[in-house]
């Protein structure tokens, strides 16, 4: 299952975007989406998202 981004939580940052491998992290308004069907579910974003905005979906 895909991690997801906590629309709330985020806080735009971008760490979690230039640290994704497959580059399935993207801008969305105020906050960074994760398009599921790319998301390998390698965590990779969670551990350097310094809100806390990332889990496992």
């Amino acid at each position: 299952m895909a991690y997801v981004i906590d629309k709330d939580a985020c806080t735009n940052c971008g760490a979690c975007a230039s640290e994704c491998p497959v580059s399935a992290i993207s801008e969305g308004n105020g906050f960074h989406v994760i398009n599921p069907d790319v998301c390998i579910d390698c965590g990779a974003c969670e551990s350097v998202c310094p809100a806390d905005a990332i889990s496992a979906g």
